[in-house]
């Protein structure tokens, strides 16, 4: 049974990309599943085309979200508080774009605030509105950290990002055990060494006793 994916569908000039349909999606993953010498239609895979499809609507959510408006509400009741909000050890999942394979690992995100600050659940949503596209983890680092910065108008912005990528763990050279490591410092991170070094001392210090 000879099952080809559907032509793509061109966008007019000027629009984006027209998205496939979900039964497009699922014709692809057939596709795929045969030209890696196995039977979509065998038991075991009957279902799978719906599976990817449900699980890439999971994978890549963060092309429907806009960071930016994540950080729309912020606070000025601060009672002047103008020293360094840290985040660290956000889990982070994302997917590398050469060869959509996972990139697995953590985000540490710190600003100093001038006037107003935001909820911390948002920092965490706009890290993961980000990385849940495909990415280099270069990209990753600068898109959050910019926005960051855009959005709160702080006197500073520190990203770091520390991340195991499958690309290089499970196929080409396969060297596990690797960690790359990239970072974005702006405003008073980037002009001030101590802040700096403040901030980096935060997230590389011990742990509470209270964290899993």
């Amino acid at each position: 049974m000879n099952i080809q994916a559907p032509p793509e569908r061109k966008a007019e000039e000027g629009q984006s990309p027209v998205k496939p349909t979900r039964e497009e999606a699922e014709a692809a993953v057939r596709v795929l599943l045969r030209w890696a010498g196995d039977d979509p239609d065998r038991e075991g895979l009957l279902d799978t085309p719906a599976r990817v499809v449900r699980s890439y609507e999971e994978f890549f959510a963060g092309y429907d979200t806009d960071p930016v408006e994540l950080l729309a509400r912020s606070f000025e009741e601060t009672d002047g508080y103008d020293e360094m909000v840290v985040l660290r050890d956000i889990r982070l999942e994302s997917y590398c774009e050469h060869h959509m394979v996972p990139i697995i690992g953590k985000a540490h995100v710190a600003y100093l605030p001038d006037g107003k600050v935001v909820g911390i659940s948002k920092l965490a949503r706009v890290i993961d509105a980000y990385s849940k596209r495909l990415q280099i983890q270069e990209k990753l680092t600068a898109q959050i950290a910019n926005t960051i910065e855009s959005v709160l108008h702080p006197k500073g912005v520190a990203v770091v990002i520390e991340a195991g990528h499958q690309c290089m763990t499970t196929r080409g050279v396969h060297k596990t055990g690797v960690s790359m490591v990239t970072s974005r410092m702006l405003g008073a991170f980037r002009h001030n060494d101590a802040t700096r070094r403040e901030f980096l001392s935060m997230i590389t210090g011990p742990r509470g006793s209270g964290e899993a």
